[in-house]
C-alpha cells in the first residue's frame, strides 16, 4: 500500500493521525478527564474545571450527584477518574477495596439551618424549634448524601442537651433530598431553595454553602448558624481511582492548588486541615 492510500484509509478514523513523514508515532485522541463530585461542589467545581481547561487545554467531563450514590455507581464498575466526595467516609471505602490509593480532604463545610421567613428563629432557640411538633423539618437522605448523616450527627448531639432529642428528630425529620428516589429539582434550580419555596419544609438543616445558594435564589429565606454544642462540620475527601487517566493527577493538584482552593473559598468551603 502506497502512503497516499494509507493516509486515505486513515481518513476513516477521525481519532487517529499520522505524521506525512515515514516511521512517525501514531496519537490518539485524549479522552477527558472523568470526574465524579458531590452535589454541594457543583458551583465551585464547575468554576475550577473552567480556570483548569483554559490553564492546560484539557478537558474535563464532570457529572454530579450525592457522594453515597456516586460511591455506588463506582462499586458497581462506572470508569471515574478523580471522586470528589463531601465525606472522607465514601472514598476511603474505595481505598478499602484497593481501587486507589489515599483520600486527601480538599475542603471543609459547616451545617447550618435554613429556614422559612414566618418562622421565629435565632441560634440559641434552634432546637426547640427543631422540636416543635408543628415544625417540618427537612433533610437530605443518610446513607446516600453526606448531608444527610450530618444532619443526623446534629441530631445525635441534641440527645446531650435534652433527652429524648435524637429519637423525636429522626422520626420528624423529612428525608426530602440526596436519595435515589428523591423529588427532582427544574433544571438549574438549587434544590435547597425549590425545597423551602415549595414550603416543604419549614427548616432545613444543609451545608451552609448549600444555604447561601438557596438564599440567592430565594431571598426570603433565613440562614441560621448551629449553637456551638450542636454544631457539626464536613471533610470533604478527593481520590484519584486505580487506573486512572494520566491527566488526573494534574486535576488533582489544581483543585488542591492556590486557585483551585481560592474558587473553594469564595463559595464559602473553608481550607482543608493539613
Amino acid at each position: 500500500m502506497t502512503k497516499k492510500n494509507i493516509l486515505v484509509a486513515l481518513s476513516f478514523c477521525p481519532a487517529m493521525m499520522v505524521s506525512l513523514v515515514q516511521g512517525a508515532p501514531v496519537t490518539t485522541e485524549v479522552p477527558p478527564i472523568e470526574l465524579r463530585a458531590a452535589g454541594s461542589l457543583k458551583a465551585a467545581m464547575n468554576d475550577i474545571i473552567t480556570a483548569y481547561q483554559a490553564q492546560t487545554k484539557g478537558t474535563v467531563a464532570a457529572q454530579y450527584a450525592p457522594s453515597g450514590l456516586l460511591l455506588k455507581r463506582i462499586q458497581e464498575g462506572e470508569h471515574v477518574d478523580i471522586f470528589a466526595s463531601a465525606n472522607m467516609d465514601h472514598p476511603q471505602v474505595l481505598v478499602d477495596a484497593r481501587l486507589g490509593e489515599k483520600v486527601q480532604m480538599f475542603a471543609r463545610n459547616q451545617l447550618c439551618a435554613i429556614a422559612q421567613n414566618g418562622v421565629s428563629l435565632t441560634s440559641t432557640t434552634l432546637l426547640d424549634t427543631l422540636l416543635d411538633p408543628n415544625i417540618k423539618v427537612g433533610t437530605s437522605t443518610p446513607k446516600a448524601d453526606p448531608a444527610g448523616d450530618y444532619a443526623w450527627a446534629v441530631f445525635a448531639k441534641a440527645e446531650a442537651v435534652k433527652p429524648d432529642a435524637k429519637a423525636i428528630l429522626e422520626a420528624k425529620a423529612l428525608q426530602l433530598t440526596g436519595g435515589p428516589d428523591s423529588a427532582k429539582p427544574p433544571k438549574d434550580r438549587n434544590p435547597y431553595g425549590w425545597v423551602m419555596e415549595n414550603k416543604q419544609a419549614d427548616i432545613f438543616l444543609t451545608y451552609c454553602t448549600n444555604a447561601v445558594l438557596a438564599k440567592n435564589e430565594v431571598p426570603s429565606l433565613q440562614i441560621i448558624d448551629l449553637p456551638p454544642n450542636l454544631a457539626v462540620g464536613a471533610d470533604y475527601g478527593l481520590l484519584i481511582l486505580k487506573d486512572s487517566s494520566v491527566s488526573a493527577a494534574p486535576l488533582a493538584e489544581f483543585i488542591l492548588s492556590a486557585k483551585g482552593q481560592a474558587i473553594l473559598s469564595s463559595y464559602g468551603f473553608q481550607p482543608p486541615v493539613n
